[in-house]
């Protein structure tokens, strides 16, 4: 039977593989995806660019910037010639619909198939994967080499039992598997959602798997994407759809998605029959942050497409009304399904030492095999024509050759076909008991213990190394604005700090912060994001309401009332700055008219000019999205200017501010440019669709051609704003401020965005090509925002073009690393170089004060573009953004080429505080002998106050520092530093010396050159420590296998980030935070927890009994086979080595099968060798898995032996007691088997560090069902054992009391060497509380532990008495 079904696998196999090659492995739409590193896409082609490892940031013009006319008509960049495959799309029911079903040939439909079964394939392709298995084919040759008849040793139905078994349990499971993935495939496929009909005319409800390529989908606010859509039309007049991706990547924050150029105007819905466009595009590819392409439309004119006008499936419709988009990729060429490959599979270091012994085993068994056969071949030449044998013509070496496979099948349970699948279930028990651990349950989270890898659970107990990010891992994350330098003046916020000292954490999290409420995308809050911007109405309202009173969200509570904690960066931790007296003193100098107008010699007009391009930089140059869920979504439609009423004030005020980039300008209504103020106000109220009637409340004022609209209540006195600061706490903001809600995709955006709010000045509103900003004295300003060049990890900095809403001008703003502004910087020409060069150095310094304090520093710098400057850069960015091939390398040049002589603003110092019980942790990992790696992006001097603070760098240890600009000079610093640490490491032994190593990002990329990894490696391995400042997410990966590979050790890596992802996957197991920047590092990881002191009792409690069980349980299954086939070899001496076996064949099969396998499970599910608390004390304990303590060469064969002498005791007691009777064969092997039972049964009691009575239960069980079985069997069985008959041995034998007086006597000789060894040892989890304190602490003394070397108490992280050696090299 099995034969047949073999050979049919592999037809059915063939046949069914092209059906399942375009298929999703694992998952659905919905559920979460991993994006990291990958191989070569399936689609991506020769002449595409491939996307570099790290997130390709998404550049975008908005829709206001104009476009340069270079790339419109006929004209083809060379950006637009395809030179691998494309996909064309086009409207399904649109004027070249006759061409569809031509063009959309060989696309996929919406539908998704992700099971990997039939009902007609099921049996056949299963077996063919599990035969796949070596032990399954083995056990298979071996069933088709029972039914040759010279070689059959059992009934062929009896040799097919086991492995009927073992492939009956994982079809069973695999089939629960797939029925599964087959019912959530079945709900996603009947969602509904409006799809445009050409015959009606109108979209009607269809279901996802109906949706094709060409398409026109109707979504409405909170509805989920159900294929890859261009966004063609949005209820938002600015053209601009927002979408939450926590099914994509678990960031909650809300991602802006933008309308193609030319279409955001619109009056009206696109009408998907008049839609006479053509979309070229990439082929299916599974990068989620790329998306290149163009629309071509009916008169040739190309617009480029990217990633901002993508909607990808299983995304959320946030915040905006509706939208209109046509499909481009549907079901599993989706970017979301491409990326979902399920469950993390990786072989662990003990399952490839399994694979050894198995084959040891092998080895064993042709050892038992050809004696038998010798031994047989000797026995038949040593006989004279005996009358128990039919001659038949056979030689004796023939019939040697004939035995030897004979003894293959009689032998066959010494290779253990069921402990592949034990060990599956152990895991999963394994995992289960970590994921239940109430240790690891965060409850400001509401997150516990996540296991993503099914089968490395037991290389948690042998990490050796641990390379850890520092922000978001070691730190809280959560950004507080702390200092400032401004113009090189520091402004230390001392009230501030105080406030941070006072802070609580956990009395913040706990507290209801009624300014703020949450905008997440929480299951119990879908229609509250609706309801509040009125998502159900047919228009938004452009002016800034007040929430009616008594409106209620949807768990009953008043709206506004949301604890703080549901939004993120949102704490008010990081929303409550305390402004510095000084500087809000001088910015407002803006709200008093008498200051503008009147000469004060004290103030100096140039820091005030700074000063307000300082801010006004802040405010900008982000991408916080702005909401208020008291209020419907804000437009950009008015500049309230407060005292300054008429443009001759302004001119009047940055006349004063004598630094180019505020120039003056004219007043003139008839020179003004098209952008100019006046005219900016004339189109942005004449646009029907973006404005609405005025309140009462507001007066509209005409100023020389201004159109201002100034609320009456917005015009403070300044000293009553100054009290009403003081009186409103720490922020001093408005009502009417306070209810936005800044959704931040990073903490340090938040945190300065939420400061800037402290100076009044005020991120009001954001659009596709607006901001609306506030500022002191100024009011609320609309700033055209003309282009958005966001961060990377390569250019480190973001920048904004702006058109000023001032002074007209084109301004660059950019914020990023010290280390790059710094190098942009360059004088001007009109400006005093001795202020630039000054300005420069304090605020050099004021950074290295800050880096020395902990703090993460950000440069703010602003360039000035003259026109015909900035046309000549328009025109190259316009032509990077429509290309398609090379499009990133010619984005960032062209940001490069803006990002150039800047002028120096300031700087900012943002305090992220360390988690709780970091040094413990870091501490408790150093003395498990494990070596701690610190992988940053930040500052070195960051770095180290970070390392000093977490414990990683003693107040004893010698810091080594290596700055490199050449590889020369990197590889001779190398050298020396070796030689300083091989003195001391020396005299440790193999102890890593007092050192700690620090290298930055330049250094490190000269390190991981070839020539100099062997020195490199070889001084990290001697330090205690190794810090890498300034790396880059590749370099962090590189690091990382460096490590792994050379070293030939086991690596974890653990982050919180997006730039973690490719460490983490490239580590033998990647541990994810789930912090505050989203859950890409928990979608990319194998383990996942909340917090970085959750890792100690992971890896030393967890993986240190994953690992001692899972070993333990191995050997053991290893020992009761041997254990029980050496009987039958034993036996072969007495029978002439003919194959015959001394018990029945049921007996046999059943053996290992069924009275010996649930023992074992519950050995490598619940033992414990230790305590978690002696673990977690005694940290060397944790060592014994770095060398494999628990399942080395020795141990193993150690074992073996143990099995061949207890082998021996439970065959030759019985057959000496026996002598001379006249017992049958079966009469003998019945003491045999029974004394064999009992001693494997008691040695795993006896090896057993926890015994409950569960215990009891399994192992009394065991020996009942045996007895059970072997009477019924003896009652019953006749025939089932041809062409002996066992009829009634068995009772017979359970009447004889010299039956259980050799089984007792076997069991107490073959266990006693195994008991005595076992009781010398004692137990320390088995003594009392007292005992095993006093056995702690007596152990902690002879290995040297003491107190903890640094004690952090300082609130913001500063470390108190931590002043190491340093050895610092600089070259």
């Amino acid at each position: 039977m099995f034969p047949v079904f073999f050979c049919l696998s592999i037809f059915t196999h063939t046949h069914f593989r092209n059906r399942l090659s375009h298929r999703g492995s694992r998952g659905t739409g919905a559920y979460p995806v991993t994006q990291g590193v990958r191989p070569e896409r399936e689609g991506t082609h020769p002449g595409w660019d491939a996307s570099p490892p790290q997130s390709t940031p998404s550049w975008s013009s908005p829709t206001g910037a104009p476009t340069s006319k270079s790339i419109s008509g006929n004209q083809d960049c060379p950006g637009h010639k395809f030179p691998g495959k494309r996909r064309t799309v086009i409207a399904r029911y649109g004027p070249y619909k006759d061409e569809y079903c031509t063009i959309t040939k060989g696309y996929h439909g919406n539908g998704i198939h992700t099971t990997k079964y039939t009902l007609v394939s099921f049996i056949p392709m299963n077996l063919f994967e599990q035969f796949h298995r070596a032990a399954n084919l083995y056990f298979l040759f071996l069933v088709l080499l029972n039914w040759v008849p010279v070689v059959e040793a059992f009934q062929k139905e009896i040799t097919m039992i086991p492995l009927v078994v073992v492939l009956c349990v994982i079809a069973f499971k695999d089939a629960l598997e797939d029925y599964r993935r087959y019912r959530f495939d079945k709900m996603i496929n009947s969602k509904v959602t409006k799809v445009y009909c050409g015959k009606q005319r109108q979209y009607v409800d269809q279901h996802w798997k109906d949706i094709c390529v060409g398409d026109f989908v109707y979504l409405s606010c909170n509805e989920i994407i159900p294929a890859d859509m261009v966004l063609l039309h949005s209820s938002n007049p600015d053209g601009i759809c927002r979408i939450e991706t926590a099914n994509l990547d678990g960031e909650t924050n809300l991602k802006q998605k933008q309308v193609i150029k030319g279409l955001a105007w619109q009056d009206a819905e696109v009408s998907p029959e008049a839609f006479a466009s053509r979309i070229e595009c990439e082929s299916p590819n599974d990068d989620l942050n790329r998306f290149r392409g163009f629309m071509e439309h009916a008169n040739k004119t190309r617009v480029g497409l990217h990633n901002e006008n993508l909607l990808l499936r299983s995304c959320t419709i946030r915040n905006t009304e509706s939208v209109v988009g046509i499909v481009v990729y549907a079901g599993h060429e989706t970017k979301a399904m491409k990326n979902n490959s399920g469950p993390r599979y990786k072989r662990s270091k003990l399952e490839r030492r399994l694979n050894t012994d198995i084959l040891w085993s092998l080895v064993l068994l042709l050892f038992m095999c050809l004696t038998a056969a010798i031994g047989h071949g000797i026995w038949l030449s040593g006989l004279k024509n005996p009358p128990f044998l039919i001659p038949d013509g056979t030689s004796p070496a023939l019939a040697g050759f004939y035995l030897f496979w004979t003894m293959i099948i009689v032998l066959q349970v010494l290779i253990p076909i069921s402990l592949y699948v034990s060990i599956e279930i152990v895991k999963l028990g394994q995992i289960y008991l970590i994921q239940s651990d109430v240790d690891f349950y965060d409850e400001k989270q509401a997150l516990g213990m996540q296991c993503r890898a099914l089968n490395i659970t037991e290389d948690l107990g042998q990490i050796q190394y641990i390379f850890s990010d520092k922000t978001g891992t070691l730190t809280e994350n959560k950004m507080v604005f702390r200092r400032c330098s401004i113009a090189g003046v520091e402004y230390p916020h001392e009230d501030n700090s105080r406030r941070l000292e006072m802070y609580q954490a956990q009395d913040c999290d706990s507290e209801l912060d009624p300014s703020s409420i949450t905008v997440k995308s929480k299951s119990s809050l879908l229609s509250l994001s609706c309801r509040s911007l009125n998502c159900n109405q047919s228009s938004t309202s452009l002016h800034l309401l007040a929430a009616s009173d008594g409106e209620m969200d949807l768990q009953g509570k008043p709206l506004g009332t949301t604890g703080c904690h549901d939004v993120a960066f949102s704490s008010r931790t990081e929303k409550g700055v305390i402004p510095d007296p000084q500087l809000l003193l001088k910015l407002n100098q803006l709200s008093s008219a008498e200051l503008l107008l009147q000469d004060r010699p004290e103030d100096d007009p140039q820091e005030t000019a700074y000063i307000v391009d300082f801010f006004l930089a802040i405010t900008l140059c982000n991408t916080v999205v702005v909401s208020s869920p008291r209020l419907p979504e804000p437009q950009v439609s008015c500049c309230s200017l407060g005292f300054l009423q008429s443009l001759e004030s302004m001119k009047l005020l940055f006349q004063r501010f004598s630094v180019p980039q505020f120039a003056s300008f004219s007043t003139s209504r008839s020179n003004a440019p098209a952008d100019s103020p006046s005219s900016f106000a004339q189109k942005l109220f004449s646009r029907g669709s973006l404005s609405t009637p005025a309140t009462p409340q507001d007066k509209v004022e005409e100023t020389k051609g201004l159109q201002i609209t100034a609320p009456m209540e917005w015009i403070p006195e300044m000293d009553d704003h100054a009290r009403g600061v003081a009186k409103a706490g720490p922020c001093g903001l408005e009502a009417e401020s306070e209810a936005l809600v800044y959704a931040a995709e990073s903490p340090d955006e938040a945190a300065l965005v939420h400061a800037t709010r402290a100076y009044r000045c005020t991120l009001w509103a954001r659009s596709s090509n607006q901001v609306l900003v506030e500022l002191p004295g100024l009011g609320r300003l609309a700033v055209n925002l003309l282009h958005i060049l966001p961060f990377d990890s390569f250019r480190k900095r973001m920048s904004v073009v702006v058109r000023h809403p001032l002074t007209n001008q084109v301004v660059v703003y950019t914020k990023g690393a010290d280390s790059v502004i710094i190098k942009l910087v360059a004088p001007l020409a009109g400006v005093s170089i001795f202020l630039l060069k000054h300005i420069r150095e304090q605020t050099q310094r004021h950074l290295d004060n800050y880096a020395r304090e902990g703090l993460r520093t950000l440069c703010v710098a602003t360039k000035v573009l003259e026109e015909t400057e900035y046309s000549m850069w328009l025109k190259k960015h316009t032509f990077a953004e429509t290309c398609i091939e090379n499009r990133e390398k010619l984005l960032l040049e062209s940001a490069d080429e803006l990002e150039t002589n800047l002028t120096l603003l300031g700087a900012t110092g943002i305090l992220d505080r360390l988690q709780e019980d970091v040094p413990e942790t870091i501490e408790a990992l150093q003395g498990a002998g494990i070596h701690v790696w610190v992988l940053t992006g930040d500052k070195q001097e960051t770095a180290v106050n970070i390392a000093c603070s977490c414990g990683l760098l003693r107040p004893s240890d010698k810091l080594l520092t290596i700055n490199c600009d050449s590889k020369d000079a990197c590889e001779a610093l190398l050298l020396k530093l070796i030689r300083v640490v091989a003195e001391a490491s020396d005299s440790k032994g193999d102890e890593p010396s007092g050192h700690m190593l620090v290298i930055d990002g330049q250094s490190l990329e000269l390190a991981l050159e070839d020539s100099l990894q062997e020195p490199f490696l070889d001084l990290a391995k001697h330090c205690r420590a190794v810090v890498c400042c300034r790396s880059t997410p590749l370099q962090k990966s590189q690091v990382v296998r460096l490590v792994q590979d050379r070293l030939g050790v086991m690596t974890l890596a653990i982050g919180d980030g997006a730039n973690d992802v490719s460490m983490i996957q490239v580590a033998n197991i990647g541990v994810g935070i789930s912090g505050q920047e989203g859950m890409q590092a928990v979608m990319s990881s194998d383990f996942a927890i909340s917090r970085f002191k959750h890792l100690r009792k992971l890896l030393l409690v967890h993986g240190h009994w994953c690992y001692t069980r899972l070993a333990n349980m191995t050997l053991y299954f290893f020992y009761k086979n041997v254990a029980y086939v050496n009987l039958l070899f034993w036996y072969q001496f007495y029978c002439g080595f003919s194959g015959s076996t001394m018990t029945n064949y049921w007996m046999l099969i059943f053996f290992n099968l069924l009275f010996t396998s649930a023992p074992p499970l519950l050995y490598g599910i619940l033992d414990r060798d230790a305590s978690a608390d002696i673990l977690q004390q005694l940290p060397v304990l944790y060592r014994a898995g770095h060398f494999s303590q628990a399942y080395l060469p020795s141990t193993f064969w150690c074992t073996m032996l143990d099995a061949l002498y207890q082998s021996l005791v439970c065959f030759f007691v019985p057959y000496f007691a026996y002598s001379g009777s006249d017992i049958s064969i079966f009469s003998f092997g019945t003491p045999v088997n029974t004394s064999a039972l009992l001693v494997i049964l008691l040695q795993q009691v006896i090896q057993s560090h926890t015994l409950t009575w569960l215990h009891g239960v399994v192992l009394v069980g065991s020996a009942l069902f045996y007895f059970v079985f072997m009477l019924v069997f003896s009652a019953t069985c006749v025939t089932c054992n041809s062409p002996s008959n066992p009829l009634g041995v068995d009772i017979r034998h359970m009447q004889d009391p010299q039956f259980y007086c050799v089984c007792v006597l076997t069991t107490v000789l073959a266990l006693l060497p195994r008991y005595s060894t076992a009781s010398s040892h004692a137990h320390m989890h088995r003594l009392g509380p007292e005992e095993q304190r006093r056995g702690i602490q007596n152990w902690r003394t002879a290995l040297g532990y003491g107190e903890p070397s640094i004690t952090v108490t300082a609130a913001d992280g500063d470390p108190r008495g931590c002043h190491p050696n340093p050895v610092s090299i600089n070259s």
